[in-house]
């Protein structure tokens, strides 16, 4: 048998890292060399350790969420594959992850049953998506940028559109803050850019296109 795939995790809640790594290293084939809850650190330890692949948690401890720390690997690391897990629904996030340079995206509620499946999947550098929105989105993903409409929710930095979804959802600034391990005044910031750059003249006006946007986005 050849060595052993090693797989870094970060993910911010100690508990489910333990049930990631219970679950991974019930395999032969692979290990965990690294764990991280914290993008910063992860992008040290990633740097130190020279993983095969990085299962990365969307939301995480500190101002830098998963998908900047996606982004920060596959500049700085491309030969090092990302799957992206969370509990966020794929049609909202999944093309914001591989748009990110993810090689796949996996829901939480899926990881028990799909997790091995989806590393090996990425492992052979082969795209993970589930069945119901890969086609969708690679199509999207891969059309020629020229080709794409610049949305206005396309140019939500990847924190706004976090905080957009959780608007959505019917999280005020209070929870989404604690969510997201950021302080009330710096969702504020973020809420105030969104406005602007959605166009919209309140924060009332703000709810109401996060809350249908949100229910849009899942049909």
């Amino acid at each position: 048998m050849g060595s052993k795939k090693k797989i870094i995790i970060v993910e911010d809640h100690p508990i489910v890292r333990q049930g990631l790594k219970t679950i991974i290293e019930e395999e032969n084939d692979l290990e965990i060399c690294g764990e991280t809850g914290n993008a910063n650190e992860a992008i040290r330890i990633i740097s130190k350790l020279n993983p095969d692949l990085v299962l990365v948690d969307i939301s995480l401890e500190g101002n830098a969420n998963g998908l900047d720390l996606v982004k920060s690997m596959h500049k700085r690391y491309p030969a090092i594959n990302a799957l992206v897990m969370s509990m966020h629904d794929d049609k909202i996030y999944a093309e914001r992850a591989i748009m990110a340079g993810a090689k796949g995206y996996i829901m939480k509620s899926e990881v028990s049953d799909d997790i091995i499946n989806a590393i090996r999947s990425v492992l052979n550098n082969e795209l993970y998506l589930k069945a119901s929105t890969s086609l969708n989105i690679v199509s999207k993903v891969f059309q020629n940028s020229s080709e794409r409409s610049k949305s206005s929710i396309d140019r939500l930095t990847d924190r706004e559109f976090e905080i957009l979804t959780l608007l959505g959802k019917g999280l005020g600034t209070r929870k989404i803050a604690h969510e997201l391990n950021i302080s009330v005044n710096t969702v504020e910031t973020h809420r105030r850019h969104i406005r602007k750059k959605l166009d919209l003249k309140d924060s009332d006006e703000l709810v109401s296109y996060a809350i249908q946007w949100y229910l849009d986005s899942r049909k």
